[in-house]
């Protein structure tokens, strides 16, 4: 007897890492699986799930037929509510305390019969989470990493160990960051020219010889060789030597980026309303950008994770002050190391006619809008991509991390933003760069040369284009796989 057609419904189990960074990415990835006919079950930890539903709403969980949220606990002890976790104390929670409720959660979805969802055929879990690979080892499925991280940043985490055993990190002490060292050149890295100690990422500059990161991130590239395949959210044009570099060492290895233009193509607007934001929106900021004249607005945004000490936000608001250009900036509650984020009362009356501050905002919607010539960003990945998809240029003040990375390839190798550096904010650099990005020659050069990355990102994710091919791939490989 046939089964009913829901039994027989791929069913998706998507795991990302519990940071609104790493959410984003996944929860366009789940949507573009729920257009091909999967069953998704999206989970997020319990503690990110409370504030999903502070800024969202209690119904904002509820989701669509076929498109459900499930939580997990995180192991850490409760924080406060409106920040980010530590990054690192994660990284260890998660890989120490999380197995053993994965493998609970896929049980209870498996034989929950009194519902519709259909057994579990497939795990689509973060790069950074890899215990759930033992876990689809025991289950006998599929698992597909999901490195939310540019392919080069991913090579850079790929090389680690080898860095470690040539010396290079841990930092013998706090004077190898002065000294020259981060001076190092770097030439041995499949793929990636001209490169440094200092462009490298953030994690290699720690002086603590037992750093939790470093081993966190040897032991996820250790597992990632047993994934069922490698997912990057990012275009084979854009990366391509790195990328050709990778494909030699992880043969099932799929591209699949700009996420945001692959969805604009497979969606309608029914997908709007399930959002993962762990702020609430202030969407007035569209209505006020709706009221600027085209390309004359400055759009600063930090990100999700950056924490910034008073002094920077005074020289960064002072700079946008003295370059008399309009802005939207998005200061989050939690902005300020151990204050809140409170900005000098003079600037304030300085800006008030010509600048928009906001908790949070839709930045896609905001990066889309004809009122913005450019964005002042940390260079995290998301934020990389989506200036691209809409040819955005940029002004990179990166914090930590492959946000160094990330920066130094806008600058040196695309070509479509100019540094600075976040540990020696200046109001007259920022002044400077501010003023270059909107009226300069540099800043029309810039936007000339994000437009063409913009087109190269729309034929990647059009018909026949090499994510929108790889993103087929993915799903048959998903739907052909045994379990």
């Amino acid at each position: 007897m046939d089964l009913p057609s829901e039994i027989k419904k791929p069913h998706a189990l998507l795991m990302p890492f519990p940071t609104q960074g790493h959410i984003n990415p996944f929860l366009k990835l789940a949507k573009l699986l729920h257009t091909k006919g999967f069953h998704i079950t999206f989970v997020n930890t319990e503690f990110n799930h409370k504030r999903l539903l502070k800024s969202r709403g209690p119904n904002a969980l509820n989701g669509f037929p076929h498109f459900h949220f499930e939580t997990l606990p995180d192991g850490l002890p409760l924080t406060n509510i409106d920040a980010t976790q530590s990054i690192s104390a994660l990284c260890d929670s998660t890989r120490k305390y999380c197995f053993i409720p994965f493998c609970n959660l896929i049980s209870k979805l498996n034989h929950t019969r009194s519902s519709v969802a259909p057994p579990v055929t497939c795990i689509i879990s973060d790069g950074i989470m890899s215990f759930t690979i033992k876990a689809s080892q025991q289950f006998g499925l599929p698992n597909m990493l999901f490195w939310t991280h540019s392919a080069c940043a991913f090579m850079s985490f790929k090389e680690c160990k080898n860095l470690m055993e040539r010396g290079l990190t841990p930092l013998k002490d706090a004077n190898y960051l002065t000294n020259g060292h981060l001076d190092t050149i770097i030439d041995w890295i499949p793929g990636m020219k001209n490169i440094t100690l200092r462009d490298l990422p953030g994690i290699y500059r720690t002086t603590d010889p037992n750093d939790i990161l470093l081993d966190f991130v040897v032991e996820q590239i250790e597992e990632a060789s047993q994934a069922s395949a490698i997912i990057l959210p990012t275009f084979d044009a854009l990366e391509v030597d790195v990328l050709n570099a990778l494909s030699t060492m992880f043969p099932k290895l799929l591209t699949l980026g700009p996420l945001e233009l692959l969805l604009d193509q497979a969606t309608e607007r029914k997908y709007e309303s399930i959002k993962c934001n762990l702020w609430n929106e202030e969407y007035e900021c569209i209505k006020w950008l709706d009221s600027q004249q085209p390309n004359s607005v400055l759009y600063v945004n930090f990100g999700s994770v950056i924490v910034m000490r008073h002094h920077q936000l005074v020289e960064l608001a002072w700079g946008l002050a003295n370059s008399k250009k309009k802005f939207l900036w998005v200061i989050r509650p939690d902005l300020v190391e151990d204050e809140a984020p409170i900005l000098p009362p003079d600037f304030v009356a300085e800006t008030e006619d010509r600048g928009l501050i906001v908790g949070w905002c839709p930045q896609e919607q905001v990066l889309k809008h004809p009122a913005v010539a450019g964005f002042l960003t940390h260079c995290g990945w998301n934020s990389t991509l989506e200036s691209i998809s809409n040819g955005v240029p940029l002004i990179c003040c990166p914090f930590f991390n492959d946000q160094i990375l990330n920066c130094r390839y806008i600058c040196c190798e695309w070509s479509f933003g100019m540094g600075m550096d976040s540990d020696n904010v200046k109001r007259d650099e920022m002044e400077k760069l501010v003023r270059e990005l909107i009226d300069g020659e540099k800043g029309r050069d810039m936007k000339k040369n994000a437009i063409e990355w913009k087109k190269m990102a729309e034929a990647a994710t059009n018909t026949n284009g090499s994510s929108f091919l790889n993103l087929e791939k993915l799903v048959n490989e998903l739907l052909l796989s045994k379990t």
